[in-house]
C-alpha cells in the first residue's frame, strides 16, 4: 500500500515521502499513530502540489544565490582598522565581513557561511569564500587598511 509519511519513520523514510508499506503495518501501526496517511487521489494531489512548491522554492533560492554571486564575485572589500606597524588591534572577523557585505551590497550573509583563508590580524590582502547556497560559493577579496590613512 502506498502511504505518505506525516512524520519521520525510522525504517521507511522522512516526513513527506511517498513510500510503500505493507497493508498490516500501515493499518495497524502507521495510521492509528498518525505517522502516515493513505495515498488516495486527494492525498496524491496535495503531495504533488507540495513537491511543486518545494521545487519552486529551491529554484528561486538558487537563482537568488546566483544573482548575489554575480554581485560580489571577485570584488574587493576595503576594511579600515586601527593598528600599529603592520599589526591590527584585535582582528577582522567573519561577523565584520558579513556586516560590511550587508552595508555595501544589501546582501544578508550569515557569518558562519564566510570562511577565511587565514585569520586577519595584519594589514594587507586576504581572500574569503562566501557560501551563498549549496554548491554556490563566491570568492571575495578583502583589503585591510589603517584607519588613519
Amino acid at each position: 500500500m502506498k502511504v505518505i509519511l506525516l512524520q519521520d519513520v525510522k525504517p521507511l523514510g522522512k516526513k513527506g515521502d511517498l513510500v510503500n508499506a505493507s497493508d498490516g503495518y500501515a493499518r495497524n501501526f502507521l495510521f492509528p499513530k498518525k505517522l502516515a496517511r493513505e495515498a488516495n487521489a486527494q492525498a496524491m494531489n496535495e503531495y504533488k502540489n507540495a513537491e511543486d512548491s518545494k521545487n519552486y522554492k529551491i529554484a528561486t533560492q538558487k537563482a537568488q544565490a546566483e544573482h548575489y554571486k554575480s554581485q560580489i564575485e571577485g570584488k574587493t572589500l576595503v576594511m579600515k582598522a586601527k593598528g600599529t606597524g603592520d599589526k591590527l588591534f584585535g582582528s577582522i572577523t567573519a561577523k565584520d565581513i558579513s556586516n560590511e557585505i550587508k552595508q555595501r551590497y544589501q546582501i544578508n550573509v550569515d557569518k558562519r557561511k564566510i570562511s577565511l583563508s587565514s585569520d586577519i590580524k595584519k594589514f594587507g590582502e586576504y581572500t574569503a569564500e562566501v557560501k551563498l547556497y549549496t554548491g554556490i560559493i563566491a570568492k571575495l577579496n578583502i583589503q585591510v587598511e589603517d584607519i588613519d590613512k
